[in-house]
């Protein structure tokens, strides 16, 4: 079990201490022969064994989980190695899985991203898009266990503004998503059950985070939602550092850019790639100081 408090205090602090960056890992077969890596679990091994080294001591960094996962059980054990060597780096690992089903299925999933499964990591991706309700076991498990969750909200592919952007009494299905995390990070903790210190809304910070594509011209608005904006999509996708801030109405400290192309791209020497990270970590600096 996760100790220290919610993930969102944890989080919070790190971003402050390290800087508002989340590196992905993101092994797909084009970087690994870039990397003059063979595309099997060993040069899958190398490369994450490359990344941990480089970016040992930053926030949070974002294994891609279906780049591990399309070499079946030698890649996901790949990423149980991968997700405790970045932990005892002192990182906090943030498992991009996109998990979303209903019921003892959605049970399962929560079981082995955010419960006590050697894939399980600080926090996991999910998608609303069967009902955020349909989250309910990943959201309860994660708070049990002190983890976060980053639900889908608004993503930066064109296809999926058919349904991000329809309205709902009012509101587009993307704000109704940041909307009921918000509810689960309001003060007094979250729903009405009381998980103490690792209680969405309970402590300081809350642990349902959303995620909101940098290069959306009209973001849902993020300014009430108590919690952490993971935004993809900076760098190679077109996202520009500069432009982010107040992104959604995000309050200083609230942003978190991912970015995984960009800086992967400097490897495999792993002087480069730490670099590359600590470039574009002093890019986004700015996303938490106050205005």
């Amino acid at each position: 079990m996760t100790v220290g408090g919610g993930f969102g205090d944890r989080l919070s602090a790190a971003m402050a201490q390290r800087g508002p960056l989340c590196l992905g890992i993101d092994p797909h077969p084009e970087l690994l022969d870039r990397w003059g890596l063979t595309a099997d679990p060993a040069g899958l091994a190398r490369f994450s064994e490359i990344c941990v080294t480089a970016f040992a001591g930053f926030a949070v960094v974002k294994p891609q989980v279906a780049f591990f996962e399309a070499y079946g059980s030698a890649g996901f054990a790949v990423l149980e190695r991968t997700t405790e060597a970045l932990r005892r780096e002192g990182v906090l690992v943030l498992a991009d899985a996109k998990r979303g089903d209903i019921g003892s299925t959605m049970a399962a999933y929560a079981a082995a991203w955010a419960g006590e499964s050697p894939l399980a990591a600080d926090a996991v991706t999910a998608s609303p898009y069967l009902g955020f309700g349909s989250l309910q076991p990943l959201l309860d498990t994660a708070a049990r266990h002190g983890r976060g969750v980053f639900v889908l909200a608004a993503t930066s592919n064109p296809e999926g503004a058919s349904v991000q952007r329809a309205t709902v009494d009012g509101r587009t299905v993307a704000q109704t998503i940041v909307d009921a995390a918000a509810a689960l990070n309001g003060a007094g903790g979250y729903g009405s059950v009381g998980y103490g210190s690792v209680g969405y809304g309970s402590v300081g910070y809350g642990s349902v985070g959303v995620v909101v594509g940098a290069t959306l011209s009209d973001p849902p608005d993020v300014s009430a939602l108590n919690g952490p904006v993971l935004v993809p999509g900076v760098g190679a996708q077109g996202g520009r550092p500069d432009a982010l801030a107040g992104l959604g109405g995000a309050a200083a400290g609230q942003l978190l850019p991912a970015v995984s192309r960009e800086v992967l791209r400097a490897g495999p020497d792993v002087a480069a790639l730490r670099a590359a990270a600590e470039r574009m970590r002093d890019a986004v600096a700015h996303l938490a100081e106050a205005p």
